[in-house]
């Protein structure tokens, strides 16, 4: 039987600065999460309300697949449960990237290089959007950001590499050992 992997991203309520610096992620609030399951073949998106489907999601992937994940989604995620979803079979492809290069990638410069393709916004647009009430932005916006990390993943595991433009704008490649 094929492995479940959850590729995931969120988007926040507040900023660092709203909520008194990065070291307090866990106060930011989930404006919207979404998964993309390989086990179902689909899409899911959830609003606060949902936040505890999301984190049983998340606990029912053989691995879960994102991009700062551990440091950040995780972390407004524990404002919403006591438990330590750094323990969950994870694979943060920005960790792995950045102890490999020594620097952090974006999943940006990532994209970019690999599949010509930009992010559609950032995460203090989406903020703006939330206090808007635009959750169909949010929600369009997270969803691509899932599908660029699920084709990151996927290329990487195909390839054995990324690509990346560095700080000057070249084209660079850096070798990967994912497995599906």
């Amino acid at each position: 039987m094929a492995k479940n992997i959850v590729y995931f991203d969120l988007e926040t309520q507040k900023s660092a600065d709203e909520v008194g610096g990065w070291d307090k992620i866990s106060r930011m609030g989930l404006s919207i999460g979404v998964t993309y399951s390989t086990a179902r073949g689909d899409y899911r998106i959830y609003g606060e309300k949902q936040v505890d489907d999301l984190v049983a999601e998340l606990q029912r992937a053989d691995l879960v697949v994102g991009f700062n994940v551990l440091r950040f989604d995780y972390e407004v995620l524990h404002g919403y449960t006591p438990l330590d979803l750094r323990q969950l079979p994870t694979l943060d492809m920005m960790v792995d990237l950045a102890e490999k290069l020594q620097h952090r990638l974006s999943l940006d410069s990532i994209a970019t290089a690999t599949f010509g393709v930009e992010k559609t916004a950032e995460g203090l647009q989406a903020i703006r959007w939330f206090k808007e009430g635009k959750m169909l932005e949010i929600a369009e916006y997270c969803c691509y950001d899932v599908k660029l990390t699920k084709l990151v993943h996927e290329y990487g595991v195909k390839n054995r590499q990324l690509h990346y433009s560095n700080r000057f704008g070249k084209k660079m490649t850096v070798p990967v050992t994912w497995a599906l």
